[in-house]
């Protein structure tokens, strides 16, 4: 199930979680995954004060992904994926995508493209 949500309301979904998950890219091997603090300004997403493994595949690679677990299993997870940019000491992160998703089974096939669990899509502009 896809709703189209205006950016604006990224802000109220991030309200609901407690902390995000960072995940950045390495050259080889297995994704990096530290907790953090986010908040949203203008659009874009700020992490203050990253660690120079965060720093050094954010330099390697811009993409990342930010995962705000359930408070409780039968509750949707927010995965925002984005494009980062080092800023001082910390990262900006512009949203690209935006979705809650439970990985509760469909009861019937998703549409292509379409998010194949219990999940809902968060439109962006861009």
């Amino acid at each position: 199930m896809s709703i189209p949500v205006a950016l604006p309301e990224l802000g109220q979904a991030m309200a609901r979680y407690r902390f995000a998950y960072l995940l950045t890219a390495p050259g080889q091997g297995a994704p990096h995954a530290t907790a953090t603090a986010v908040t949203l300004q203008g659009g874009v997403l700020h992490i203050a004060g990253i660690g120079r493994r965060t720093r050094a595949n954010i330099e390697r690679e811009p993409a990342v992904a930010l995962v705000w677990p359930p408070l409780s299993p039968d509750e949707h997870s927010l995965i925002v994926e984005g494009t980062a940019a080092l800023e001082g000491e910390g990262l900006r992160v512009t949203p690209t995508r935006a979705v809650l998703h439970r990985s509760a089974p469909a009861p019937t096939p998703a549409a292509p493209g379409a998010c194949g669990s219990d999940c809902v899509e968060l439109n962006l502009p861009g």
